[in-house]
């Protein structure tokens, strides 16, 4: 069921009640969305796929727990998800800006291009896995194997992280405030420099956080993986 209601003196919001609306519907009704809308998701009660594949620059709240791949494939405009959601979230992201307010499962922002990808609370495995250029900011812990094989953009971690953090990564910037269990093949701790507080600055500040930069600390690639070594070979 879609309902309009109108504030008075902005844009009309359309609400979509997934009590007693298919999902279909909800992302079909988004695809026809144009810039400046805002709409708003009722009951989502931790259905799969909401709001993906967003083409134009519009506001979404989803009211409640997503399950898989909410916002996924987002090209532009904002999703706000005022609870949990479940695996890939806001995957192959290309800009734009995905929020959870609660905690998300494994491959938060998997292969994501660009944007920004804000959780609130903690992240599964597999955080940021593959990605490349989008930026994730954490404000509670990340599981193990994130940022494997990510390949550019940054990933902010206000609490924890996982073991094998950053294995095989490439140009990718990783910034941790909590400890590391472990860091994965070719992942190393490296200065922090003026130009990382200052970027580390601006993306908090982007996600709505007040942490000081300077208690983080900053990974990334040791590039002994860039070229081809028999050392590095299996042997059979």
């Amino acid at each position: 069921m879609v309902t309009l209601t109108a504030p008075e003196t902005t844009t009309p919001t359309a609400t979509i009640d997934l009590a007693g609306s298919p999902v279909r519907a909800l992302n079909q009704a988004l695809h026809e969305a144009t810039d400046g809308q805002s709409w708003t998701v009722a009951n989502p009660g931790g259905k799969h796929s909401l709001a993906v594949g967003i083409d134009a620059d519009i506001s979404v709240a989803i009211n409640g727990h997503a399950g898989y791949y909410a916002a996924g494939m987002h090209k532009t405009g904002t999703v706000t998800i005022s609870g949990n959601a479940g695996v890939g979230l806001a995957e192959n992201i290309m800009s734009g800006t995905v929020h959870v307010k609660g905690d998300v499962s494994q491959s938060a922002a998997a292969t994501g291009h660009g944007g920004l990808v804000v959780i609130d609370g903690n992240a599964g495995a597999r955080c940021g896995i593959s990605m490349k250029g989008v930026d994730i900011v954490v404000g509670g812990n990340i599981g193990h194997m994130s940022a494997f094989m990510a390949q550019a953009g940054r990933l902010v971690v206000c609490g924890d992280a996982g073991e094998a953090l950053g294995d095989s990564i490439y140009e990718a910037r990783i910034y941790v405030k909590g400890t590391v269990a472990s860091l994965g093949a070719d992942c190393i701790e490296k200065p922090m420099n003026i130009e990382h507080l200052e970027e580390l600055e601006g993306l908090l500040a982007a996600a709505g956080r007040t942490d000081n930069p300077a208690d983080f600390k900053r990974y990334g690639s040791a590039r002994n993986l860039y070229h081809f070594s028999v050392h590095n070979s299996a042997s059979y």
